[in-house]
């Protein structure tokens, strides 16, 4: 399904639409609970096909072109790791394309998120792996970072 992700403007706006639908809920949208494990479904039926979704519960497709780090080998979250192939390939899955240059070609298309491939993201919260990424961006869940880090 990558032909979708070579579409990150569209993508981009779909994700600003689904903002937009789901920010007058936002107080109500709670970890637990039916309503998360229904989110956790849909964003596995969309998600999983899409973007090989990890259920990682702290999504940043957003941030990085629509293109989810955690497909890179090495799950990195800041890349790339500096082991791209001249062809463009990774140094681990020689027969895959780099997520981290797929992800910097396809932010270059996205001018609302695009520049957001340069911020630095946080170490990812194991705790949240499994759980719903939306309902963790509505709570702050997703963008708490663990103890200890400065950005």
């Amino acid at each position: 399904m990558s032909w979708i992700q070579d579409r990150p403007r569209l993508l981009e706006a779909a994700f600003r639409a689904t903002q937009a639908l789901l920010r007058p809920f936002g107080r109500r949208l709670r970890r637990g609970g039916w309503v998360e494990r229904a989110f956790v479904a849909g964003e596995k039926l969309t998600k999983g096909p899409l973007f090989d979704c990890r259920m990682c519960g702290q999504c940043i497709l957003h941030s990085t072109g629509m293109t989810c780090p955690m497909t890179c080998p090495k799950t990195m979250r800041n890349g790339p790791c500096g082991g791209v192939r001249p062809d463009g390939h990774c140094e681990v899955k020689p027969e895959m394309a780099c997520v981290w240059l797929l992800a910097w070609e396809r932010s270059k298309a996205m001018p609302t998120f695009g520049p957001e491939i340069r911020r630095v993201q946080p170490p990812l919260d194991r705790r949240l792996e499994g759980s719903a990424a939306w309902i963790n961006h509505a709570t702050g869940d997703a963008e708490r970072v663990p103890a200890g880090w400065n950005s």
